[in-house]
């Protein structure tokens, strides 16, 4: 029994020996394992910030550009105002022009007129006999 006793004690020696290298192999393949990922945290580390990075770049770019095109807009507006401002001065001016003349020629055309028919009043009147003027 003994002899048996010794076996059984020497087959769990050998099982405890191919435990225990199978433990090292599996401390040894997570210890592995743990630096990949640590490589690996390192590298997506760097291409966040190369990300990062360019993304900064692109927004600054795109960032300069509208205020480029905001700036070209609000040039552009101010000079399209400045010339309609000048083009509806213009236009007032001529209008008031053209309005003072026929205003001047409407005035002595009245004159003219009133003279002309203060005139023929005073003619008709002169005739006593034959025209008279009614007042209304």
């Amino acid at each position: 029994m003994n002899r048996k006793f010794d076996l059984v004690l020497e087959g769990h020696s050998a099982l405890d020996r191919k435990i225990d290298t199978k433990f090292d192999h599996l401390e040894e393949a997570i210890g592995q394992n743990t630096y990949a990922i640590g490589v690996l945290n390192v590298k997506i580390d760097r291409v966040e910030e190369t990300l990062n990075s360019k993304i900064d770049i692109v927004e600054e770019k795109l960032s300069q550009k509208i205020t480029m095109v905001e700036e070209t807009l609000s040039n552009k507006i101010d000079t399209v105002e400045e010339r309609l401002c000048k083009r509806i001065d213009t236009v007032e001016e001529s209008l008031s022009k053209r309005i003072d003349t026929v205003e001047e020629t409407l005035s002595s055309k009245i004159d003219i007129l009133a003279a002309d028919l203060s005139a023929h009043r005073a003619d008709t009147e002169a005739h006593h006999g034959v025209y008279r003027v009614k007042e209304p």
